[in-house]
């Protein structure tokens, strides 16, 4: 008997043993076809970029073996290696053009779709040409297609074009049926994120503030269509009004939306003619992902001068996705800016900051680390589609605020929530809780009974402090009188066009604006550009792959829109008890 216990214990271990080497094995063999998969692109005389732009567009993109494993057809793409293609593109002589893909769903941020569009004005003022096609146009697409030279539409397709909304959520109903009611604490007439959960309906300070800035938004993306359709504003808010959505492919045709109604086979045929290429011989293309691993054609920089772009995305502490490309770790961003400030090579930072806000606490601790970075060394932020509320907090330091003027930014506020489920728990339930403590306010917060009005006072008071201490650094970082500060504060959201009448920032334009003025700050024209913190390579990000960020991109693709919403509830366990957010979680469409 003990001989057999010795045999199955050995059979255990050894089994055991060899599931950990063969699962080690395993995901060395995956890491390795997958880096082996990924080789130097070579890129053949006579090619074109073209660019499939579908799903989701984020500022950068971290990627995800299981995407590839699974062959995924939701993708995301890093807003970073759009930009940094498109340059590549311009700066190859064996590419003469683009072509864009606009044939799948498609979602980008208003203000990165501002940069994307701008980058290809610069792709097709170096002399080479821009061609759209699309079955089904979304107006974000479309903002970008019209600066090709030819727009061209599948005869059964349509171009949409219907002007700008924003919608928010409001849960109070749904609270209340199930018997929770959050108590709330607020400074800022505008800081409208409390809505959500004590309203049914925007307030009118809310709706002021939101139809004003949308407004300004809709603005620009007229002004740039107009100039590259050669339609003027006036003629398309008549074609919004209209909602070219449901309209003919002939309609889009006749009123200058597009320029060409042909099928894709005959767009194959029109690009092979322009590249002189015969029909029967095949075209030399190359896709995001071939341009990414394409080396940029410039000589190595001997200087020994870097100049650092450090991204600041997401939500401020509210995630714990160890991913550096997802959320805003305040502990982690510290030390990377210790490194970057103490690192002598490194003459400039561009903080690239793309935040909706969040801990209140958070941001402070990042607004100190910026302050100190600033004084070693020139700062400028370049914001992308939202930089509000704990994003403008770390931004405000800096030397020089850039932002597109479809940038959100503003929302100069501070709130606080405190759930209270009496009615759901002893009525509903019929759960009871006692319990006793040893000084008064030591059960403060506790959900299972309102806040007495001491309490209140005690919350609503840090609040007010918070909002104090964010407004004297908002004050200090932009050399304005605090009392000027505060009349264009009161947590409302601004429009980059809006905030740069109002001194909240420095100048219009996009990340490559703010390397500009790095360069010229730093004193230098030799220079490494290197972003920071560094992505992961392909074998760590597969152990680092939790499923909860599988789902979560899984989530997305079906819901699409709606997503959100339930990722912003997801995230309020995290979140701090005192935030400096974004009003609410906006989705402009």
């Amino acid at each position: 008997m003990k001989d057999f216990f010795k045999t199955t214990l050995a059979t255990i271990v050894g089994i055991l043993i060899a599931g950990i080497v063969f699962t080690i094995l395993g995901i060395v063999a995956i890491s390795g076809m997958l880096m082996s998969s990924q080789p130097e692109t070579v890129v053949k005389d006579n090619s074109i970029f073209v660019l499939e732009l579908k799903g989701n567009v984020v500022e950068r993109y971290q990627e995800n073996p299981l995407d590839q494993l699974l062959g995924d057809e939701y993708t995301t793409a890093g807003l970073e290696d759009i930009l940094a293609s498109i340059r590549k593109a311009k700066a190859n002589d064996k590419i003469k053009g683009i072509y864009l893909d606009f044939d799948t769903f498609f979602s980008c941020g208003t203000a990165s779709l501002q940069e994307i569009r701008e980058a290809l004005i610069d792709f097709k003022n170096s002399g080479k040409f821009i061609v759209a096609y699309g079955g089904n146009y979304t107006q974000g697409a479309y903002y970008l297609a019209s600066v090709a030279d030819k727009v061209a539409l599948n005869p059964s397709g349509s171009i949409s074009w219907h002007g700008l909304s924003a919608q928010s959520f409001f849960l109070k109903d749904l609270l209340d049926k199930i018997g929770v009611q959050m108590q709330i604490f607020r400074v800022g007439t505008y800081k409208s994120f409390t809505e959500t959960f004590s309203g049914t309906e925007m307030s009118p300070a809310n709706r002021e503030q939101t139809q004003a800035y949308i407004q300004s938004i809709w603005q620009q993306l007229l002004t740039d269509v107009a100039a590259s359709r050669d339609l003027t504003p006036e003629q398309l808010n008549e074609l919004a009004d209209s909602c070219m959505d449901f309209r003919q492919a002939d309609d889009c045709l006749r009123n200058g939306l597009a320029d060409t109604l042909i099928y894709r086979d005959q767009l194959l045929s029109y690009l092979k003619q322009r590249m002189d290429v015969e029909e029967d011989d095949k075209l030399n293309t190359l896709t995001l992902e071939d341009m990414i691993n394409v080396k940029r054609n410039v000589p190595k920089d001997k200087s020994g001068n870097i100049i650092a772009i450090y991204y600041a995305t997401g939500d401020i502490d509210s995630s714990t996705d160890p991913d550096p490309t997802e959320g805003i770790n305040s502990e982690r961003v510290i030390k990377d800016l210790q490194r970057l400030r103490k690192d002598e090579s490194v003459k400039a930072v561009v903080l690239r900051v793309n935040s909706p806000g969040g801990s209140a606490y958070g941001s402070e601790q990042i607004w100190r680390e910026v302050s100190l970075l600033k004084a070693e060394k020139p700062v400028i932020v370049s914001m992308g589609d939202y930089a509000a509320s704990g994003g403008y907090y770390i931004s405000c330091a800096a030397d020089w605020i850039v932002a597109e003027p479809t940038t959100l930014t503003g929302s100069i506020g501070i709130f606080g929530m405190v759930p209270e489920a009496s009615e759901l728990i002893n009525n509903k339930l019929g759960v009871h809780i006692d319990g006793v403590k040893t000084n008064r306010l030591a059960d403060m917060g506790k959900i299972d009974r309102p806040m007495n009005e001491e309490e209140k006072a005690l919350i609503q008071q840090s609040v007010n402090n918070g909002y104090e201490l964010f407004t004297k650094r908002c004050a200090e970082g932009r050399n304005m009188p605090l009392e000027q500060l505060k009349k264009i504060a009161e947590g409302r959201v601004w429009s980059g066009t809006m905030a740069k009448e109002l001194k909240l920032v420095d100048e219009l334009g996009g990340l490559q604006t703010a390397l500009n003025e790095a360069v010229k700050r730093a004193g230098i024209t030799d220079y490494t550009l290197l972003s920071y913190p560094g992505k992961e390579n392909i074998l760590s990000s597969l152990l680092n792959t939790q499923k909860d960020s599988y789902i979560d991109s899984r989530l997305e693709a079906t819901f699409g829109e709606y997503y959100h919403g339930f990722a912003l509830l997801k995230n309020l366990k995290q979140a701090d008890r005192i935030q400096a957010r974004l009003p609410f979680d906006l989705r402009i469409q």
